[in-house]
């Protein structure tokens, strides 16, 4: 957006009417002319949506397709680059972009064997991808998959970055795109990724992940049966940086809140633990925090394993919102689980329901009174807190 005043320089060209310039130079013969005007002209549409706005007007864009046909390779990676830096901006430079039948010609590009080359490439398609449904189904048509998930493995760090930010855009707008990905065995390419990069790389595959669980049950199906859980939750446990940490949660919320076997296979790993730890850490921001929560509540809220929410419940430092999901679950879950009750029981469960700071007439008192309703009187009572010094008075009158 226009917030950001634009340097003097991109400013100063485009008042000068030397765009107009800087166009008919990508028709001269010379490469390096063409080169040196393709890369001025990313750098000005590059700023802001405005200054994109007067580099397409100019003409620039069907000329920076021609220059992506032509043999030099450094040619083709700055005029892939500007396309970028027009396609970025809004829905409407991006179709421009497309119009232009910039796609037909950028996605074979995902095979070259220069890195430089497929780095800006995975960058425009994410660019253009990341809009719209329609954009990004442009991006689809030109067939990148299952070839961008090669690069996913490519040496090139960047390379892997982009092509996995360009899959991300592509995942994140409807189930039949994330479909797609999945039929392409692009979940467990995700997987892998998330395994093998680290920090900021890291962070498109885990939100692609996330994104395709989110869309359905047999789409989190696929997340959990490629293995995906654990990479999550080793971002969780090693990420030093909150955002990053944030998005593991997110996704791993995303994977567990569709049925009791969703919920179950993320409980399974650990993760409830973890995100509670990481939710009640003082260090950690106000994102975080309310991302770890969000997270328990979505699994919680479908999760019947009854160890586990005992487990959940005995947890240090619970915070006194997730209790409630958490005592609530428990609530609906005991009543129709025989084994269960006694288990819960002697693990110590039913003493910490009544150890809760529950005040008549709140929710979480309704959900402990439930819970109680489940044993005979005496149980209750023996596993009160009350019940000790109950005990000695009665001692004590015998005496």
């Amino acid at each position: 957006g226009g917030a950001n005043p634009p340097p003097p320089l991109a400013q100063a060209v485009v008042d000068s009417g030397a765009l107009d310039s800087l166009v008919q130079c990508l028709e001269e013969f010379d490469p390096g002319v063409k080169e040196s005007a393709a890369w001025a002209l990313g750098y000005i549409a590059g700023h802001n949506a405005e200054l994109a706005a007067t580099v397409v007007e100019a003409g620039a864009v069907p000329l920076l397709v021609l220059c992506v046909q032509e043999p030099e390779l450094s040619l083709k990676r700055i005029a892939a680059s500007s396309l970028s830096d027009i396609a970025k901006h809004t829905p409407e430079m991006a179709q421009a972009v497309v119009d232009a039948g910039a796609v037909a010609y950028l996605a074979p590009l995902i095979t070259s064997p220069d890195a430089k080359l497929k780095r800006q490439v995975c960058a425009a398609l994410g660019q253009i991808a990341k809009h719209s449904v329609d954009l990004a189904e442009v991006v689809v048509e030109a067939e990148v998959f299952p070839n961008i998930l090669m690069c996913l493995k490519d040496v090139d760090g960047f390379v892997r970055k982009h092509a996995a930010t360009a899959i991300r855009e592509v995942a994140k707008h409807t189930p039949e795109l994330a479909q797609l990905i999945v039929s392409n065995g692009g979940v467990a390419a995700l997987v892998d990724y998330v395994n093998e990069s680290e920090s900021n790389n890291r962070l498109p595959g885990i939100m692609a992940l996330g994104y395709i669980a989110a869309f359905s049950e047999t789409l989190a199906t696929a997340v959990i049966a490629s293995k995906g859980v654990a990479p999550l939750f080793a971002a969780l446990v090693e990420e030093p940086e909150d955002h990053i940490k944030s998005a593991s949660a997110w996704s791993l919320g995303q994977v567990g809140r569709h049925t009791p076997d969703h919920a179950k296979a993320v409980a399974d790993a650990g993760v409830l633990t973890k995100l509670v730890a990481v939710g009640s850490l003082a260090a950690s921001s106000e994102d975080l925090k309310t991302k770890c929560t969000r997270a328990l509540k979505f699994i919680i809220e479908k999760l019947t394993d009854l160890s586990a929410l005992d487990k959940t419940l005995q947890e240090r430092d619970l915070p006194a919102e997730v209790v409630k999901f958490v005592v609530q679950q428990i609530s609906k879950v005991l009543p129709n689980d025989p084994t269960g009750r006694h288990d819960f029981v002697t693990s110590g469960g039913l003493a910490a329901c009544q150890a809760l700071d529950a005040s008549s007439g709140t929710a979480l008192k309704e959900y402990v009174d439930i819970i109680k309703s489940c044993y005979p009187e005496e149980i209750v009572q023996y596993y009160s807190p009350s019940y000790a010094s109950q005990l000695l008075e009665k001692l004590e009158v015998a005496a």
